[in-house]
């Protein structure tokens, strides 16, 4: 159903002033997306999720947004965004964007006007203390860059809230007239076409924050008020929410206590993301069957969106001490690859050493989970990363398009982000491009073509869950779970280990005429297998089909 399109979507995420300079000066924008377009439909993604695009100074990667209502003059034009959603249009993609409605860039006229005047009318559109908070040194989501949450302000005479950086003055959602502009600024866009939005820092953009709070309470209605007026608008239009909080808080997102599934459609699943890391790391699936097992239910038309590395650091919060220096240990192990005492600053390709076959077998185990996948530009190719950039910016490098100098994303010699390809090493564009693996038809991003394609053969992981088989012989290193739908039923096994393993179910698995083998690492001797006898390679997986319902 078109509503529910977004259960058998691949998501594919692009930061446009690093994809492709149309016109030579060194920055990314819109129209070189645009020429880009059939590129991202062939590898198989139905959906283009925009990072900011908006005028902003930059100060934090465009998240400092100073106008809601346009385009940051160096990606383009509104005129040029408008081409954009029609030519996206005619690919069969829908495109999504980024929504920061938490805080607004010191520098939008609401904020300037703010500190100019006691009396202005956007006064009351931030959070103000006209003494130092006694919280003002708490709540921090940057530590180590970030010294305190409450700033003063000589020019207003009092602190003003940041849950970010100082540059990031938070809104007031308690207030009315707030509320009523991030409405309408989402059926601005969505006038315009746009399918959707990723709700930036969802958790905190319901806290009803004051000062000497440090738990504020939380106005769940508005996310409510939030997704009726965007339904209203385009009854299509999803938004995805990027809420890292304990599992208990996330059923919240997606609706009330009565599971009426009114809020959020869609929220990115850090708990699985983490705990995928964590039996990378290992080489033991267990803490994923943990997560698919203790995972809260969610409302039917809910749906979660599975990554293996977003935009920010690889977020580890949510594991312990050990676990988490576990994945250090195999992923991160130099201190200048971390992040905020929490984190991975690297792409996912170096963190596995460019290894083919686990890259392979990791993003096969990412698309046979429940959920709709969600891709970073450049993993189709196994990009890496440049750890000489500042904190999150080592994975915010140019696409790699060709070995031609620029590598295919801009003709300028040394401007703004054609200064930050990546050219040296292993991961550099002369190693690593869209052109070299085009030809190549053992290259990842040749696999990763196949493996969507089969994704969309397999209706049955964005309609049903994944429940794991734990009966038989099975090795710890080996998932082995399912998925059941009106479609039919899928069985999918992927081994997290170097050495070829054999097990077996017990009870076997019903199946059905349409019964077989429908994609694996490598050809196995047996398309119709016997379960009490299964072998499986080295990070090998199986895909197959127990049987299809009709009708």
């Amino acid at each position: 159903m078109a509503e529910h399109w977004y259960k058998q979507a691949v998501v594919y995420c692009v930061e446009v002033d690093s994809f492709q300079d149309s016109d030579g000066d060194g920055i990314g924008d819109l129209r070189g997306l645009a020429g880009r377009l059939d590129y991202i439909a062939r590898l198989g993604a139905t959906c283009l999720w925009l990072n900011p695009i908006h005028p902003s100074p930059l100060k934090d990667d465009g998240y400092d947004v100073t106008d809601y209502y346009a385009i940051d003059p160096r990606l383009g034009t509104l005129g040029d965004f408008a081409d954009l959603l029609r030519l996206a249009a005619d690919r069969g993609l829908r495109v999504i964007m980024d929504l920061v409605v938490n805080h607004t860039s010191d520098q939008h006229p609401w904020f300037t006007s703010a500190v100019s005047d006691p009396d202005s009318p956007y006064r009351d559109w931030y959070v103000w203390s006209d003494k130092e908070p006694d919280d003002r040194r708490q709540g921090m989501v940057f530590p180590g860059e970030q010294d305190e949450t409450w700033t003063y302000s000589r020019k207003a005479g009092a602190w003003y809230y940041h849950r970010f950086y100082d540059c990031e003055p938070d809104l007031d959602i308690a207030n009315p007239r707030v509320r009523e502009e991030i409405k309408r600024i989402t059926g601005f866009w969505a006038q315009l076409g746009v399918s959707g939005f990723r709700l930036d820092a969802a958790p905190f953009v319901i806290e009803l924050t004051r000062p000497d709070q440090p738990d504020p309470p939380e106005d769940w209605n508005f996310l409510t008020e939030l997704r009726e007026h965007l339904s209203w608008i385009r009854g299509d239009a999803v938004i995805l929410a990027e809420a890292n909080a304990k599992p208990e808080r996330l059923p919240e997102f997606f609706g009330d206590a009565a599971g009426s599934g009114d809020r959020m459609h869609m929220l990115f699943d850090f708990q699985l993301n983490a705990r995928l890391l964590l039996a990378l790391a290992r080489g033991d699936a267990g803490p994923v069957r943990d997560v698919l097992r203790d995972s809260p239910g969610i409302p039917s038309s809910a749906q979660w969106a599975t990554f293996l590395r977003l935009h920010d650091e690889a977020d580890l919060s949510q594991l312990d001490d050990q676990e988490r220096q576990d994945v250090f240990a195999a992923f991160g192990p130099d201190p200048d690859m971390q992040l905020y005492d929490r984190g991975i600053r690297r792409r996912f390709a170096p963190m596995l050493g460019g290894d083919q076959a686990r890259l392979r077998l990791s993003y096969a185990l990412l698309l046979a989970l429940r959920g709709t996948p969600v891709l970073r530009y450049g993993e189709e190719i196994g990009m890496g990363e440049d750890l000489r950039l500042h904190g999150r910016d080592a994975i915010r490098t140019p696409m790699q398009w060709s070995a031609h100098r620029g590598g295919g994303f801009s003709t300028a010699p040394s401007q703004a982000n054609a200064s930050r390809l990546i050219r040296q090493g292993p991961f550099g564009y002369k190693h690593v491009n869209v052109t070299d693996q085009r030809r190549d038809p053992d290259s990842l991003l040749t696999f990763l073509e196949h493996a969507i394609r089969m994704l969309r053969e397999c209706p049955e992981v964005g309609e049903g869950g994944a429940s794991c088989l734990t009966d038989g012989a099975i090795p710890p290193s080996v998932l082995v779970h399912r998925a059941d739908s009106r479609s039919g039923s899928m069985l999918f096994l992927h081994n997290l280990a170097p050495t070829p393993v054999t097990l077996t179910l017990d009870p076997a698995p019903a199946t059905g005429p349409d019964f077989g083998e429908v994609f694996s690492d490598h050809p196995y001797d047996d398309p119709t297998p016997d379960f009490a006898d299964l072998p499986l390679g080295p990070y090998g997986f199986r895909w197959i089909r127990l049987k299809r319902h009709s009708g």
